[in-house]
């Protein structure tokens, strides 16, 4: 099975990609909701969590809770690594589940779709690379109208992660999202064609 990693800067467009892609009905696994699906309650990596962090992580639930949890990230510089060192394991063996089931479908191509994949060295879980990419005033305007924050903000939370720039040399694939939605659909009709050999469209969220 061919596994396309799919990534992107924040605000890059990445899900809206992905959306379009899922309409041929190519899996699309999302490291972001592996990444909420392994500290679900009694599950081992948040047990861990509240043994490094103590319980006031938790919401009256028993679940975790992000915000105190982000908290702590980041007023502690080596908490986040500690979290990481717990996360990124169990990320990692969801991913091969997930990977693992649809190899046994007999799934040809899935896409895994992970804001953090370079960064987070997990580029071993996948065949190549697609970036989505915009240029920088681009993706602040699109952080400040999708999160209602100021420019500083936006410019704050874009300069903790990996360069565009620098993102896109990692790509086999670049799809440009500088443009408007129907650009883009149509800019991923192009690319799955030319690259999945897929071809036509799907009724709704056409690719």
């Amino acid at each position: 099975m061919r596994v396309v990693g799919l990534t992107g800067g924040i605000a890059s467009g990445k899900s809206s990609v992905a959306a379009l892609v899922s309409a041929y009905g190519i899996p699309v696994i999302d490291a972001d909701q592996l990444a909420r699906d392994v500290v679900m309650p009694g599950s081992a990596a948040l047990a861990r969590i509240v043994e490094s962090f103590g319980r006031s992580v938790l919401d009256p639930s028993g679940a975790l809770d992000r915000a105190v949890l982000a908290e702590i990230i980041f007023a502690e510089p080596e908490a986040r690594k500690k979290l990481e060192a717990i996360l990124h394991p169990a990320i990692k063996s969801l991913a091969e589940e997930r990977l693992a089931e649809l190899r046994s479908r007999g799934e040809q191509v899935a896409f895994y779709m992970a804001p953090l994949l370079i960064e987070a060295g997990a580029t071993d879980r996948v065949d190549e690379i697609w970036v989505v990419y915009v240029d920088r005033e681009t993706q602040i305007e699109r952080l400040m109208a999708r999160d209602q924050i100021t420019r500083d903000a936006a410019e704050k939370r874009i300069a903790s992660q990996m360069p565009m720039d620098e993102k896109k040399k990692f790509g086999r694939v670049i799809i440009d999202n500088t443009g408007s939605e129907a650009e883009l659909a149509e800019r991923v009709a192009l690319i799955c064609s030319r690259e999945l050999g897929v071809a036509g469209k799907k009724e709704a969220g056409d690719c």
